[in-house]
């Protein structure tokens, strides 16, 4: 059995709804069926005021317009719609994303291979073989933290992180993986690269391309598929 779940003020206009300490697979299910259950009190007029909401593993934060909602009002409806105990797993879209793992697109795959006893044919055939859920979006706007990543292949983030991670990059650290939609900064083993484009301002209703409980699996593809250089 679960704790009841908190609902904490955050500032002024917005609230979190905290379903437990730690993340799990059992957590996950609930953040996503509160943000569904919030999706369809929002499309059905009960949510007024209401901006936007934001899953992440164990928790959702909902944004609202204090000038346009009754704030107890509002809080008591998060607080019924939680205490639902609504789960949604596998309700998101399915993606396969081509990624190249050869050479200068994969510069830790070798030495996560080194490291974990195998060969780098049967870590590239792991990650292939994997189905990773999308928990949540963030440190960058489109950049997603896939749960799934195969216990024999664990890794610690690097103990120095570089500092530019080449847009594209497919990485893991822990349990974990995700891909760079920016350059940016990063400590993430880097194991492949994809031309995809994770994060698009031009495409209005959903700019990044993954969501929270969308499935993705990586495939295989040499370096004259992909558009980088």
């Amino acid at each position: 059995m679960h704790a009841p779940p908190r609902l904490l003020a955050l500032g002024d206009t917005a609230f979190t709804v905290e379903f437990a300490a730690q993340p799990s697979a059992d957590i996950q299910a609930r953040v996503l069926g509160f943000a569904a259950a919030l999706a369809e009190s929002k499309g059905a007029g009960k949510l007024p005021g209401v901006i936007e909401w934001v899953p992440t593993f164990r928790s959702v934060t909902v944004h609202f317009d204090p000038d346009d909602c009754d704030r107890r009002r509002l809080a008591a409806c998060l607080e019924a719609l939680a205490a639902e105990g609504r789960r949604a797993t596998g309700s998101g879209r399915e993606w396969v994303i081509p990624v190249c793992f050869e050479g200068e697109f994969a510069p830790d795959l070798d030495a996560v291979a080194v490291a974990r006893g195998l060969s780098r044919e049967a870590v590239i055939a792991q990650l292939t073989a994997t189905e990773f859920t999308v928990c949540m979006l963030g440190f960058l706007p489109g950049f997603p933290y896939l749960n799934g990543l195969p216990a024999s292949l664990e890794m610690p983030r690097l103990a120095t992180p570089r500092q530019r991670v080449p847009a594209g990059s497919v990485a893991i650290a822990g349990r974990m993986g995700a891909i760079y939609p920016w350059d940016s900064p990063g400590g993430w083993r880097l194991m492949g690269r994809t031309s995809v484009t994770l994060f698009d301002v031009s495409r209005a209703e959903r700019p990044a391309l993954f969501a929270p409980g969308d499935r993705v699996r990586w495939q295989a593809v040499g370096p004259e598929a992909l558009a980088v250089s």
